[in-house]
């Protein structure tokens, strides 16, 4: 199919843009049984989307010659969820409908809402915006939709995902009934369903996305680390990758300033975008982005929507997504228009068979692979090098004799020494990660500094609700020992066993005894005590039913009061299903609840 058949004004502009032949999605809202009617669309990112729409509504807008009709008011409305993405839509939209002669207001916020309202009142023929902002000036008298004929809402799912359902209704109840509604959204989950079924009429599906829900053009990898080395397999992944422009996602705005802060620490040229950055340093830091200045973005998946940056080809979930929809955004922000992408999955080992799950649902093949460690960095590191530096360079005459004088000092192996030198110094360090082992080598090997140890026991099990999260500091607080002086930790139904090191033992013994009653709450009730045979086979009665709060009577060894976890007054209590809700942690491994966005 071409562009033959359209308006001379569109045709003429596609054809200056150097569009020859329609995407998958264009071809489709062209198709005769889609003229006309309202249409419900499964387009993924970067498919030509928006061109898609700017074609399917040309029939409302255009007359006989291609030129577009005006109006008591605007003919056309495309709301989109973001200030990024209504900008994106609305650059495209002015050189399609340039020849045809139409005027464009884009209403977004962080713009001036008095000069927005000016052009309004100027009269356009599209108007393209945010919902907030549109509310806005619908509310105030300075939007009238009275003669609309065409509505689109781009990205539907990421507007109902942000709560702008409200916002959509008010705008789309001021429309007239014979409206065409034009509805584009990468997934069609229940809420969308039940939007297209109020405010659309017959509506025809397409969908061009197909079977596969994942991108066809990226490569998904998920790289199982250690909790506690995350941060390194991202520097390490962000080396090996030299990405030309990469994207990392956080699920809150905490682990996005904690993560640009270590990038930054570490030489990255990065920038940051959550809920706590104002649109001055969102606009900031995404022109340093499209200049190249930064290369590597940290944000959080509300505050990535709509973002638009040519180049992306590296996409990092540095914390497993919570669906397989934010999976599938998260990874649409490259791979875009028939460009190649990569996404890594940092998968925290005991979050394996989660993410697995994850990907099966998503529909997803994911390559599992070791993050590299520094010796595969340095093998990519020296061909790259050596194909930048073989390259042709186009010297002046300057160029060329500060040449000779170099080689007139130096010989040639010193000039390409310190050649490599100079590039090389830009290049952060990759840093040193645990070996992915099985699980069982994992449990059989013992860490550095714990070849030779003595067990310890306390009596607090899952009977108790006993998570590693709070055990640890409990321990470390009794024993006046750091972190890394505790070994394995294994939990029982009603007891919990743990390793310190040899050379510690009897003063991490005497510790004990002398802290025992003293500790934060109960916590020095907690009996410990040295136990030289070690857990052996640890069982007992099936955990407790989540949500049901354990009561403990007796402990072994007499009468005491329940125990009471370090992080509240009662006794310990489930948060999540299945999981114990110890000390909200701010680390990438713990299970806080920081505010999100």
């Amino acid at each position: 199919m071409t562009f033959n058949d359209l308006p001379p004004t569109i045709g003429a502009a596609l054809a200056a843009q150097g569009y020859s032949e329609p995407t998958e999605v264009q071809a489709a809202v062209l198709q005769d049984e889609a003229v006309g009617r309202d249409l419900i669309v499964s387009a993924r990112t970067g498919s030509g989307k928006t061109v898609a729409f700017g074609l399917a509504m040309a029939g409302e807008l255009l007359d006989g010659v291609g030129r577009v009709r005006f109006g008591a008011g605007p003919l056309a409305l495309i709301i989109a969820p973001t200030r990024e993405l209504a900008l994106q839509v609305s650059r495209e939209l002015e050189w399609l409908y340039a020849q045809a002669g139409a005027r464009i207001a884009t209403c977004v916020g962080g713009m001036n809402p008095q000069v927005e309202r000016r052009t309004l009142q100027q009269g356009v023929s599209i108007v393209v915006g945010t919902p907030g902002r549109l509310r806005d000036h619908l509310e105030r008298g300075a939007l009238d939709l009275s003669a609309l004929k065409v509505a689109v809402l781009d990205e539907a799912d990421e507007m109902l995902d942000m709560g702008f359902r409200e916002d959509l209704e008010e705008i789309l109840d001021a429309t007239p009934a014979d409206r065409r509604t034009l509805l584009f959204s990468a997934t069609m989950p229940r809420p969308i369903v039940a939007l297209a079924g109020q405010y659309q009429r017959d509506a025809l599906a397409i969908s061009t996305i197909g079977e596969e829900r994942g991108h066809g053009d990226i490569a998904y990898q998920a790289v199982p680390v250690a909790p506690a080395e995350i941060e390194n397999a991202v520097v390490n992944l962000l080396r090996f990758h030299e990405a030309e422009t990469a994207i990392l996602f956080c699920a809150t705005r905490d682990n996005v300033r904690r993560m640009h802060a270590t990038l930054q620490e570490r030489g990255f040229a990065v920038v940051a975008l959550s809920g706590e950055h104002s649109q001055s340093e969102r606009n900031q830091a995404l022109q340093a982005l499209r200049d190249g200045r930064a290369r590597v973005c940290v944000a959080t998946d509300v505050a990535a929507r709509g973002i638009d940056l040519p180049g992306l080809s590296l996409v990092v979930h540095v914390e497993v997504p919570r669906d397989a929809e934010t999976l599938q955004h998260r990874s649409g922000r490259t791979g875009r228009a028939g460009r190649k992408g990569t996404a890594v999955l940092v998968v925290p080992y005991p979050r394996r068979r989660r993410v697995e799950m994850l990907l099966r649902t998503a529909g997803v093949q994911a390559e599992w692979r070791p993050a590299p460690g520094p010796a595969e960095i340095r093998a990519q590191d020296r061909d790259r090098l050596i194909e930048r530096l073989t390259k042709p360079v186009a010297a002046d005459e300057e160029d060329r004799a500060l040449a000779v004088l170099l080689q007139e000092r130096l010989n040639p192996d010193d000039i390409a020494a310190a050649l490599v030198r100079a590039h090389r110094a830009s290049m952060p360090e990759p840093e040193e990660l645990t070996p992915d082992l099985p699980r069982e080598a994992r449990e059989r090997t013992p860490r550095a500094g714990f070849e030779d140890v003595v067990w310890f026991r306390i009596d607090v099990g899952r009977r108790q609700n006993a998570d590693p999260r709070w055990l640890l500091p409990l321990l470390c607080r009794r024993g006046h020992v750091a972190r890394g002086e505790i070994g394995a930790i294994r939990i029982g139904q009603r007891e919990s066993f743990f390793q310190v090191p040899t050379a510690i033992a009897d003063r991490f013994a005497n510790a004990i005894e002398r802290t025992a009653g003293q500790g934060e709450g109960d916590d020095g009730g907690v009996r410990i005590e040295a136990a030289p045979e070690g857990p052996g086979e640890l069982g007992g009665a099936p955990r407790r039913q989540p949500g049901k709060p354990f009561h403990r009577g007796k402990a072994p060894g007499g009468d005491r009061p329940p125990f009471k976890g370090p992080h509240n007054g009662g006794g310990a209590r489930f948060g999540r299903k299945g999981e114990g809700n110890g000390p909200r942690s701010k680390g990438f491994g713990g299970k806080g609840r920081p505010q999100r966005g």
